[in-house]
């Protein structure tokens, strides 16, 4: 049976030699190598060339879902399974319309990744029967849930959009922001306004409230 190279992209060095780990123990996979940043995942993918790329979305001050298209422009038989903390009601449906095979909540037991590693190898859609049941319920009654939810224009973000929303509600403030995200206070101050329209916040208060109560959500 041949065997199938994995890369890691993950800034957690504990978790990423657990998850290497997990998957050595499977004698048809291989972990290629693991990297903490884009920078790393790109040079690993030019030398290894892998079959499938292991992404988790927080790489320090890097989205790791700016590294999909990344991935994928490179080589797009690369599958791509997301492992991260997020809730994947607010991601999982951006990530596979990114160009990703899946997504698995790092909490999962160990028989669970190993089982979202199997299928997205084999071509298949990957994500939790919950979510499932959540998407087919959406496009079979038209009846989205989220469209209820004050959480659901999210979807309309950027994904840069996501990641300072994701950053306000942690407590940081613009000046914060823009050095960990390496912008400057004014385009920070652009995409704070451009949130405030699409999540209909009047006030930066508004903001800042609804921010902290997505920041508990998607922790």
């Amino acid at each position: 049976m041949p065997v199938t190279n994995i890369l890691i992209v993950d800034d957690h060095p504990l978790f990423s030699m657990g998850l290497a780990s997990l998957i050595g123990s499977r004698p048809v996979y291989h972990v290629v190598g693991v990297a903490k940043n884009s920078a790393e995942a790109l040079e690993i993918l030019r030398s290894e060339k892998p079959h499938l790329v292991m992404l988790d979305l927080d790489l320090g001050d890097e989205n790791g879902m700016d590294i999909i298209p990344a991935i994928k422009s490179f080589d797009a038989g690369i599958a791509i399974l997301v492992l991260s903390m997020h809730d994947e009601r607010y991601y999982s449906e951006r990530i596979l319309s990114m160009g990703a095979q899946g997504y698995i909540m790092k909490d999962e037991a160990a028989d669970k990744v190993l089982d979202a590693i199997k299928a997205v190898i084999a071509g298949k859609v990957y994500l939790s029967d919950s979510e499932r049941k959540r998407i087919a319920e959406a496009l079979n009654t038209g009846n989205i849930k989220d469209s209820q939810n004050k959480f659901a224009c999210v979807q309309r973000l950027s994904n840069r959009q996501v990641q300072i929303f994701t950053l306000i509600g942690k407590g940081l403030g613009t000046i914060e922001i823009a050095n960990k995200l390496n912008l400057s206070t004014k385009t920070i101050d652009t995409h704070k306004e451009n949130i405030k329209l699409k999540l209909h916040c009047a006030t930066s208060y508004e903001l800042r409230q609804l921010a902290v109560e997505w920041a508990i959500l998607v922790r």
